[in-house]
């Protein structure tokens, strides 16, 4: 990405520098006529989102690229952000709220002693603390407090809707309402490189951090936060998005990577099955199969002959798995649930 942690860089982000901010986007609008030979095209594809670029405008280039309408992408990044995106393919776009809620992973950095009003470099300062010192052991204290279940009360930059409109577009009328806190989990934070590194930390003080966190963590927010609990102010000048559940940023392929791909006719699509790789599976009889394509809940009658040892597939009555046909096609993906009856099969996505 050819960024350093010492790169220099402006310690006050300059007044009126705004991001273009963009919605949900998942499966919305339609671009580009279908070509004969992509109508069949299913599967999962792992973006390299570039800065400058909405989410909706990465999904957009790749409807046109491929001639598919059905395109969704797994969890919005903020356009100044760049790192993995995740990209659901015709009939794949059924396990965008699935794949949505995995855990995601990002390398970012904060500017000690200015806050924004967006809590990142295309806002405003509306705090500038120049005569800070803050000793560096009470940064690492202010980190490790900033794990597990925390609190967040979503920026007003967000694409979340308050009163049926978005926050980003009451924010652009200089509107600010009220926003209930939301409760995320950060499964854990580590300081990577401190610029400069020394016992007091002073004004402009650059920290690259790595975080793995549930779905709808906001990691601006998160910097904001750092910086009131540090009493300094701070706010986020870069986003990588590291891993998004199970898709790593070394395989993300860039647009023009996937350009080169299509032209070779190499696309890298990921099938639905792999996708889903890291769900335990379970092998149905032909009926049991046929039961669930249907929507029907199967149970341990419905397994294939000879899997009976492996119910439930991990030892565990929660959580969804993966639901395979005799042939090894995958039917469905189910909740497990626990009834009157024993454990029982509940589709919540039928793939066939």
């Amino acid at each position: 990405m050819g960024f350093t942690a010492d790169q220099p860089g402006p310690e006050v982000p300059p007044a009126g520098r705004r991001r273009r901010h963009q919605g949900d986007g998942e499966g919305e609008g339609e671009s580009g006529a279908a070509r004969a030979d992509s109508v069949s095209l299913c599967g999962v594809l792992n973006v390299l989102k570039p800065p400058g670029y909405t989410s909706h405008d990465v999904v957009a280039r790749v409807r046109r690229l491929l001639g598919v309408r059905r395109i969704g992408h797994t969890g919005t990044l903020d356009p100044g952000a760049a790192g993995v995106l995740v990209l659901c393919v015709g009939r794949a776009t059924r396990l965008v709220d699935l794949l949505q809620a995995d855990d995601k992973a990002y390398r970012f950095e904060l500017v000690l002693g200015v806050h924004t009003d967006s809590h990142d470099a295309f806002g405003a300062p509306v705090a500038v603390r120049r005569d800070m010192q803050v000793r560096r052991d009470a940064l690492d204290a202010a980190v490790a407090r900033f794990q597990g279940d925390i609190e967040q009360v979503p920026p007003m930059t967000s694409a979340l809707k308050r009163h049926g409109r978005r926050l980003y577009e009451l924010a652009r009328q200089g509107l600010e309402v009220e926003r209930p806190a939301r409760r995320v989990r950060i499964y854990s934070l580590r300081v990577v490189r401190v610029v400069p590194d020394a016992a007091v930390l002073p004004f402009g003080t650059r920290v690259l951090l790595d975080v793995v966190c549930s779905k709808g963590t906001y990691v601006r927010t998160l910097c904001a936060d750092l910086g009131q609990a540090l009493g300094c102010g701070a706010y986020m000048s870069f986003l990588l998005r590291t891993r998004a559940g199970a898709f790593h940023l070394a395989d993300a392929r860039t647009l023009e990577e996937l350009e080169g791909d299509l032209a070779r006719g190499a696309l890298p699509l990921i099938g639905m099955d792999e996708a889903l790789g890291h769900l335990p599976a379970v092998r149905l009889s032909q009926e049991g199969a046929r039961r669930v394509a249907h929507g029907q809940e199967a149970g341990p009658a419905d397994l294939a002959e000879g899997t009976d040892a492996a119910w439930p597939p991990d030892g565990r009555l929660t959580g969804p798995v993966r639901l395979h046909a005799p042939d090894g096609r995958l039917v469905a993906v189910a909740d497990r649930a626990a009834t009157a009856k024993g454990l029982r099969l509940r589709p919540r996505i039928v793939l066939i």
